[in-house]
């Protein structure tokens, strides 16, 4: 209910924006812009669809090989233990656990096209088992919330595009990236734990808790020492992994006897209905996100936010990057856009072009996520899905904001 409430809102906010720009400003464009950016939103979110087309025909082929020659399983076997107490009403050494393992050690790796693809596979898989088809269980909203706080260990896109605006130093931002994340994560967990009275405390969870601070630790000594290093080798390491995963699904099919070409077609196939199947969401949620924007609304939120900053006397440059961290839960590509627009203005190396690549990494797409993935699996009733995912994202956010002035300063 609460992505229903929140889609009206971007059309009637929308319109009382641009009745405001018509009537007061005499704005005669903003009605033709509207109209326009909801078309170009439908036409992109249909090209979109079509583009995940291939993608999702490739992973979830090789996904089925590797779920009937027993690797996905196997991948579930070594999660359980963890996954269940995260997800208690998945069953033990059911499909859908590998899945997840596929989305998450994908998200945490950055690597965009082979996550979606491991996630759709696993909402299909949760789905089974949902004794309410048209309402988000348990194990759905635990899930997209933790996709939604997009823990990354390694932020290759950020960097390549710190790269590109000739950062000094583009690996810079690993650290309080990887920190505002892992905050994020542990508040979207935290949020749907306490719903769903999940016991924090059990011992496998303080040990992954544990552990991920660990993990997390070790790989900032190394980009400290090593930042060069980290740049130039983050790519190949994670591609390397992935396609390691992709060779280890084709042995194990080869190792079970079973046609390996068949099972991959059978997994393509597969991907192209679920392609079909999320056009229609995926056009619901940009038409309002690209209406919202058109009418003026964005900037005025922003330009309401500046000048509230300003009465309180509060540190207000982090307000210049703020327009990412708004977007990036409405639109990824219109939030990346506004981070190099932030780098190309005030420079890669400024406290804005820092902090707005910060405000890129640690949050996600929430609306889109919820989207593509409930709409994938017929999904009408999200329960409390959005409000633990944007509590996700405020806490990165915020986490964000922190960071970059511990670390950078004002410069």
């Amino acid at each position: 209910m609460a992505l229903n409430y929140i889609w009206i809102a971007f059309f009637l906010i929308a319109f009382a924006a641009a009745i405001f720009k018509l009537l007061l400003t005499g704005d005669v464009n903003v009605f033709p812009n509207m109209m326009n950016a909801a078309f170009d939103a439908a036409k992109n979110g249909f090209e979109i669809s079509i583009g995940l087309t291939g993608v999702l025909a490739l992973w979830l082929g090789f996904m089925k090989i590797g779920e009937k020659g027993g690797a996905v399983n196997a991948l579930a076997r070594w999660a359980a233990p963890i996954f269940s107490k995260l997800f208690p009403d998945v069953p033990k050494k059911h499909p859908a656990t590998g899945s997840i393992f596929m989305n998450i050690a994908a998200n945490m790796l950055n690597l965009d096209n082979a996550a979606t693809p491991a996630g759709l596979k696993a909402m299909r898989e949760l789905q089974e088992i949902n004794p309410n088809k048209t309402s988000a269980s348990n194990p759905m909203i635990m899930f997209i919330v933790l996709n939604a706080s997009g823990l990354t260990v390694i932020p290759i896109s950020i960097m390549v595009y710190r790269t590109q605006m000739n950062a000094a130093n583009p690996a810079d931002v690993f650290l309080p990236l990887m920190l505002s994340t892992l905050v994020a994560t542990l508040a979207g967990m935290l949020f749907v734990a306490i719903r769903q009275k999940i016991n924090l405390l059990d011992p496998v969870l303080i040990k992954l808790i544990c552990g991920i601070i660990a993990f997390v630790a070790t790989i900032i000594l190394l980009v400290r020492k090593f930042p060069d290093e980290t740049t130039l080798y983050s790519p190949i390491i994670a591609n390397v992994f992935l396609f390691s995963t992709l060779i280890t699904f084709i042995i194990a099919g080869v190792r079970k006897k079973i046609n390996v070409y068949n099972a991959f077609i059978e997994g393509a196939k597969d991907g192209f209905k679920t392609a079909v199947m999320i056009i229609p969401y995926l056009i619901a949620i940009l038409a309002g996100v690209a209406v919202f924007r058109a009418s003026g609304a964005m900037g005025m939120l922003i330009e309401g936010l500046t000048e509230l900053v300003s009465l309180c006397r509060l540190p207000s440059e982090w307000v210049e990057a703020f327009p990412v961290a708004l977007m990036k839960p409405l639109s990824g590509s219109g939030a990346r856009g506004l981070m190099i627009e932030a780098m190309q203005t005030y420079g890669a190396d400024s406290f804005t072009g820092r902090l707005a690549s910060l405000f890129q990494g640690s949050t996600d797409t929430t609306f889109y996520l919820v989207a593509v993935y409930y709409g994938s699996v017929n999904i009408r009733n999200s329960r409390y899905t959005v409000p633990g995912a944007l509590l996700a994202d405020l806490a990165g956010i915020i986490t964000a904001v922190f960071v970059c002035y511990l670390f950078y300063g004002t410069t």
